[in-house]
């Protein structure tokens, strides 16, 4: 892939504000969905990776976040996991783009359709604005989603409650509920996905509390993963001695690389 600088990348984004066309030469705005190429990203990456993790009680995920607006990190960081080449596949927990615009999108996408291994990405905060979840709808999926690879079934959920002026259901508890039962014999073990986490500016913290009810009510629950906070970390929110993991922006060139095991899991964060 020929690398395009960020400069150069931000300049063409500014170039993209609407113009003044009395002829109608122009036919861009900053909140047109339109692109070409690959969409429903996610629904197609589902399909490859419950076939592959079939029958698989141990696996490696990679996790990365807030790859907007740092494109030759990200691609530096598409070429580290294809050279390590141990995660069976990887989870994008948000804010692929600065602003929610198809170009931003569209950069986005095409780095990490360079990944050898397929990839999942949430909706963040930033990938809400303007017309971004709408971009975001048709080229990667529902903004709530799961799947399950082995026994574990991963709960993917859409957390953006400041974006939506805490008028719609994030975090949609019923959702999550039809989630804790649905295919239920096909998974003993739950990992919680995330954009922003509980006691974020982004989260309802009007609702923390239930929320962490109902995540300890999954079968098997493992931990809570999430992106937003630009810092690796893993703390105890609630003192309840369940865990949440931050995974650190591409900007600083990193991501976690998670283990699941019938015994639990374990993690390392991988520079690049």
């Amino acid at each position: 892939m020929t690398a395009i600088s960020n400069t150069l990348r931000r300049a063409a984004l500014v170039c993209c504000l609407p113009l003044a066309a009395c002829d109608g030469v122009f036919d861009y705005h900053p909140y047109d969905v339109r692109f070409d190429g690959e969409d429903n990203i996610n629904s197609r990456a589902v399909e490859r990776i419950e076939a592959a993790m079939a029958g698989r009680d141990t696996m490696r995920v990679a996790f990365v976040s807030d790859s907007h607006g740092w494109y030759s990190a990200t691609e530096d960081m598409v070429a580290d996991i294809n050279r390590r080449a141990v995660a069976d596949f990887v989870v994008h927990l948000g804010d692929l783009t600065d602003c929610g615009t198809v170009n931003e999108y569209t950069w986005q996408r095409d780095i990490l359709a360079g990944l050898r291994v397929p990839y999942v990405a949430l909706l963040g905060n930033h990938d809400c604005l303007g017309t971004g979840e709408e971009i975001y709808r048709r080229m990667y999926g529902e903004t709530n989603f799961s799947f399950i690879a082995g026994r574990i079934k991963f709960v993917c959920l859409n957390t953006n409650a400041t974006e939506y002026d805490y008028v719609a259901a994030n975090p949609d508890f019923d959702y999550m509920e039809e989630q804790r039962t649905a295919d239920s014999a096909s998974f003993d073990r739950t990992v919680v996905c995330m954009h922003a986490c509980p006691y974020s500016d982004q989260f309802n913290n009007n609702v923390a509390k239930p929320f962490q009810l109902y995540v300890r009510l999954f079968p098997g629950v493992q931990c809570c993963i999430y992106g937003h906070d630009h810092r690796q970390s893993a703390s105890d929110i609630f003192g309840d001695g369940f865990m949440y993991y931050g995974v650190d922006c591409a900007d600083h060139r990193s991501y976690v690389l998670f283990t699941f095991t019938p015994d639990g899991y374990e993690y390392e964060v991988v520079g690049f």
